[in-house]
């Protein structure tokens, strides 16, 4: 989402390469270049103007460290008011009422918040280990409600049902006496949009609010909707006390604007961050990190995080403890491998918490990444057992009806076998006490390199 704003802040940045000291004239270009970044994000302009003169006020007064250039200086600048304007401190999401929680999500139509709904009772589930209810309050849509039942099921959460004849304060009145009955820690209440704002929508939720008494008032917004974002969320701040807001389609191809506009417009924190369309791509949002990303600082912090969540390491220990015996890496051990890393978003997901140097260093576009991990498992898939134990008998024409099945290119195959080789004989050279080391980071330890190590 930050591709743009990230390239230009960089260049931006350059300009005062070289330079021995920030002085008022070379950081007069680079807040320029800095608010003409900000404009093409999409970013408010009142807030680009209270950025930029808070910015200006920080670096003409800034002491320079003898071991800092002033193009380092000024990032640490950036990267402190980036995240003041983000929110500080990542703001926490409030599990210590009196349970039944009550959750209310609102928002326009189409910015994504039945899906939002099911993500956030998946994240509740898992990461808090907390008794789910959804409700559905959308009546002029009832596709709404079956979609809702639907993903309820996928993240195991209960599904309170309801009557489209209903009005949709009754229904999520009778949702938390059921939340109360069944002992459920979090009621989460997907309310129903508008393709604008309009006094029927904002009495419809104020109602559904006074009925239920939310503990959470979430707004999500959509990041792809620029400066119409920034309007619907002051509208529904005026009409609700929001305590929060979702951030979704955080991973399409937006300018990055309502990230940097509606904490400040609405005054409330940006809690949680869709990235992507899986039900598991939702992840709590933290200002410092998406600060460093916007700064091509990367965040690897996230990056461990997810590794550690996601990654088998019940598979990474049998897999380490086969080479350490001696025995082959075959192409099964590569295919589970390539699963995994898919697992985790593929490439571009993990591309994106990486510093832009590393980024720029991986070779393929993050989308031509993403076919290219396919297109190998599709070619995997296509071998019969005997030949991913042992790739060395797949000759000429093993590898056309492979290709075939596959349907890609001889030339395809042949490159994956290639790459295969060479993945093989660096597993060898890790026999003995490399892996044995590598082995403990996965059973909680510190990787060695890591600090603490």
């Amino acid at each position: 989402m930050f591709d743009n704003l990230t390239a230009r802040l960089g260049r931006a940045i350059e300009s005062l390469r070289g330079k021995g000291r920030i002085t008022a004239e070379n950081l007069s270009a680079t807040l320029r270049e800095v608010r003409v970044a900000l404009l093409e994000a999409d970013v408010a302009l009142p807030v680009v103007k209270a950025f930029i003169e808070s910015v200006k006020a920080k670096a003409l007064g800034a002491e320079v460290a003898s071991s800092l250039t002033p193009g380092q200086a000024f990032i640490g600048i950036l990267h402190r008011e980036l995240v003041e304007l983000m929110g500080g401190p990542r703001a926490g999401f409030n599990l210590r009422a009196q349970p039944p929680i009550v959750v209310l999500l609102a928002g326009l139509q189409g910015a994504g918040k039945t899906t939002t709904a099911a993500k956030l009772a998946r994240w509740l589930i898992e990461r808090e280990h907390k008794r789910v209810l959804l409700v559905s309050t959308d009546v002029r849509r009832p596709a709404a409600m079956l979609q809702l039942e639907r993903l309820a099921q996928q993240v195991n959460a209960q599904y309170w049902s309801a009557r489209v004849e209903d009005p949709p304060a009754d229904i999520a009145r009778a949702a938390l006496e059921q939340a109360r009955r069944g002992v459920f820690d979090v009621l989460i209440v997907d309310t129903a949009g508008r393709l604008h704002v309009d006094e029927a929508l904002m009495a419809e939720v104020q109602e559904i609010d006074a009925a239920i008494g939310s503990a959470e008032r979430l707004f999500v917004v959509d990041a792809m909707a620029g400066q119409d974002a920034v309007n619907a969320a002051r509208a529904f701040g005026a009409a609700l006390d929001l305590t929060g807001l979702i951030l979704t389609k955080a991973d399409g191809d937006a300018r990055g604007g309502a990230a940097l506009s509606v904490r400040h417009i609405t005054g409330k924190p940006i809690v949680f961050m869709g990235v992507g369309e899986k039900i598991e791509a939702l992840e709590p949002f933290d200002p410092e990190r998406v600060a460093s990303r916007i700064l091509g600082m990367g965040d690897v912090v996230s990056l461990v995080e997810q590794v550690h969540r996601q990654v088998d390491t019940q598979e990474a220990e049998r897999l380490a403890r086969k080479v350490v015996k001696g025995k082959a890496f075959d192409m099964a051990d590569l295919k589970s491998q390539l699963e995994q890393l898919q697992k985790m978003g593929g490439v571009s997901a993990l591309l994106d918490k990486l510093p832009a140097a590393a980024s720029r260093k991986g070779g393929l576009p993050a989308d031509q990444g993403e076919r290219e991990l396919r297109r190998q498992i599709a070619i995997i898939n296509s071998m019969t057992p005997r030949e991913r134990r042992n790739p060395a008998i797949i000759d000429g024409s093993r590898r056309r009806r492979i290709a075939g099945g596959a349907g890609v290119q001889v030339q395809d195959v042949n490159r994956l076998l290639k790459q295969f080789l060479e993945m093989q004989r660096v597993m060898k050279s890790m026999k003995g006490g490399r892996l044995q080391r590598l082995m403990s980071a996965f059973k909680g330890g510190t990787p060695p390199g890591f600090p603490g190590r």
